[in-house]
């Protein structure tokens, strides 16, 4: 059964939603140590001062039922990496299963792509373990560039980190 979701940008009054939707280890274990386990209000805090910073308009809240029940971003990448920028998500457990983040997906990658001209490859690396990522990635046109067997160490345990890319010429195909 697919949810209705809205993207949004973040709000100081989202607060209380996305601690109570962060602090969880279930998501916490698939993202970098900067998404911390606990996750406290300070923390919360100093994410939604990031997220509402003018540049980062790129900076979603996945808004379910009336709340920020997750995040997504679309990370522009700067140097010779300019033409890139990284896709970043997360999604409170409650709502896993009901095909709120595939959607939320398209519409960031679309958002990028059609607000962000010089971009041309949008990318993502989920850790090896994290098999629902790479299926929501696939299922969004977005290909297996590379394994790098165990070069993440996650909860003292070493992950393969992999990367998963969609280009610009390849997103409206279908």
């Amino acid at each position: 059964m697919e949810k209705e979701f809205r993207l949004r940008s973040w709000e100081k009054e989202d607060l209380g939603s996305l601690v109570k939707y962060a602090d969880n280890l279930n998501i916490a274990r698939n993202m970098t140590d900067r998404f911390p386990h606990p996750y406290s209000e300070k923390d919360g805090i100093g994410f939604i001062e990031f997220a509402m910073a003018a540049d980062s308009a790129h900076i979603f809240a996945i808004e379910v039922d009336g709340e920020a029940a997750g995040g997504i971003g679309i990370h522009l990448q700067d140097d010779i990496h300019r033409r890139n920028a990284e896709l970043g998500y997360w999604l409170g457990e409650p709502f896993w299963g009901m095909g709120i983040i595939s959607r939320a997906i398209w519409q960031a990658v679309d958002f990028a792509f059609r607000n962000y001209e010089g971009i041309e490859r949008i990318f993502a690396r989920p850790f090896g373990s994290n098999t629902a990522s790479q299926k929501v990635l696939e299922k969004n046109g977005f290909i297996p560039e590379a394994r790098f067997a165990k070069t993440l160490i996650k909860n003292g345990e070493l992950e393969d980190e992999l990367v998963y890319a969609v280009r610009r010429e390849n997103f409206y195909q279908d």
